[in-house]
C-alpha cells in the first residue's frame, strides 16, 4: 500500500499551517470543515508529502486526542482499492478496526475512510477513493 498522508492532530490551524509553509509546504485545496467529526482539516504537500492538518473543536471525539497528540502527527493514512477487502486482510494480521468506514469529504466527495489499531504499529487510516 502506498502511502496518502500523515495525519496531524493541531489546536490552531492556520498557525499549525504557518509553520508548516515554512518548511516548504503548501496549501492542497482549501480548508474544509467536516461537520460530522466536527473539526477543520487541511492538507498541504512538499514533493511527494502529504501532511493533513486536524484540528478538532471541543465537542469532537478527536478533541481528547490532544493531550496526547498535541501538534504531532497521530497517524499515517495508506491508500487502498477496497476498503472492505483491506480491512479484512490486515485483521487477519492483528489491526483491531476501531473506526468503521465513512465518507472524508475533506479528502474527496467519493472518498471512504477508516482507522485500524496495531499494538505495534499504532493508528493507521485506509482511504479508498482518494
Amino acid at each position: 500500500m502506498q502511502i496518502h498522508h500523515v495525519g496531524y492532530l493541531v489546536k490552531k490551524l492556520d498557525k499549525a499551517a504557518a509553520s508548516m509553509e515554512a518548511l516548504g509546504f503548501l496549501p492542497v485545496g482549501e480548508k474544509c470543515h467536516d461537520a460530522g467529526r466536527q473539526a477543520d482539516f487541511l492538507f498541504l504537500a512538499n514533493g511527494g508529502y502529504t501532511v493533513e492538518l486536524v484540528a478538532p473543536e471541543k465537542e469532537s471525539p478527536l478533541y481528547p486526542l490532544l493531550k496526547q497528540y498535541t501538534n504531532s502527527p497521530y497517524h499515517l493514512c495508506y491508500e487502498c482499492e477496497h476498503l472492505e477487502e483491506t480491512i479484512a486482510a490486515l485483521a487477519e494480521k492483528k489491526y483491531m478496526l476501531f473506526k468503521a468506514p465513512e465518507a472524508a469529504p475533506a479528502i474527496s466527495p467519493t472518498a471512504r475512510v477508516a482507522f485500524l489499531m496495531s499494538a505495534s504499529a499504532g493508528m493507521i487510516e485506509l482511504v479508498e477513493g482518494a
